[in-house]
């Protein structure tokens, strides 16, 4: 049998194994259950030396949720290439890969958690808002958008975050569907502003004439002609 040789981790790489330890930790269970204790056990550290890095929890617990927000931002990426149903498709999975991989973490990310009402959680929860919304403006190729494009976007991005949290609540609908349903709320959100301002519908135009027949978008209006046949179509 073998001893190994613990190897001393610099201060920059301690300090990310502890985020990376905490964030692991507290995808599994609410921040408020774990202790200093365990994320040091779980690091293979003593807890006064957790101190000698992070002032508190509070401080560690904020590095981790800065971490996984900019994970999450990231998950909004996405090559600008082919139909926009499919790449928000694309990125919906991603988000809830995220979701599904670390619920409690999101929650307390979207929500606060131990640090609700800092101005730091408040800072890194808009962060990851405004990374969506800048995201989404680029695949519809817009730099200036109308006032009312900033509501469907923002509207949106709101939309999708709540969706997750209460799907986190008993998963009681398929995952799959969500997903589907998430980029089919984006386009209705399109269509009712597109009924009321021009500009808008020319934007829902341009995103429908390069849907493909088997999209997304063209797979919900599919839908709706079942629920509400057209006259003499039955």
């Amino acid at each position: 049998m073998t001893t190994g040789v613990r190897r001393r981790m610099g201060v920059e790489e301690r300090r990310e194994q502890l985020i990376a330890v905490a964030l692991e930790l507290f995808s599994h269970r609410s921040p408020d259950e774990v202790s200093i204790d365990e994320i040091a056990g779980a690091a293979g550290i003593s807890r006064p030396l957790v101190y000698h890095y992070f002032p508190g929890k509070r401080s560690l617990y904020e590095a981790a949720l800065r971490k996984a927000a900019e994970d999450l931002a990231e998950r909004f990426e996405e090559p600008r290439e082919g139909p926009l149903g499919a790449r928000l498709l694309r990125v919906m999975g991603r988000f809830f890969d995220f979701v599904d991989e670390h619920g409690p973490g999101f929650s307390a990310l979207m929500r606060g958690g131990p640090a609700v009402g800092s101005s730091t959680t408040n800072a890194l929860i808009d962060s990851v808002r405004q990374a969506a919304y800048e995201q989404i403006l680029a695949h519809l190729g817009i730099t200036a958008p109308s006032a009312r494009l900033q509501l469907v976007v923002r509207s949106w991005v709101s939309l999708a975050e709540s969706t997750a949290l209460l799907w986190l609540d008993g998963r009681r609908v398929p995952r799959a569907e969500l997903e589907l349903q998430l980029v089919h709320d984006f386009a209705a959100l399109a269509a009712v502003s597109a009924a009321y301002d021009e500009e808008m519908a020319s934007v829902l135009r341009g995103i429908l004439a390069a849907e493909p027949s088997d999209g997304p978008f063209a797979d919900l209006v599919d839908r709706l002609v079942a629920l509400a046949p057209l006259p003499g179509s039955v």
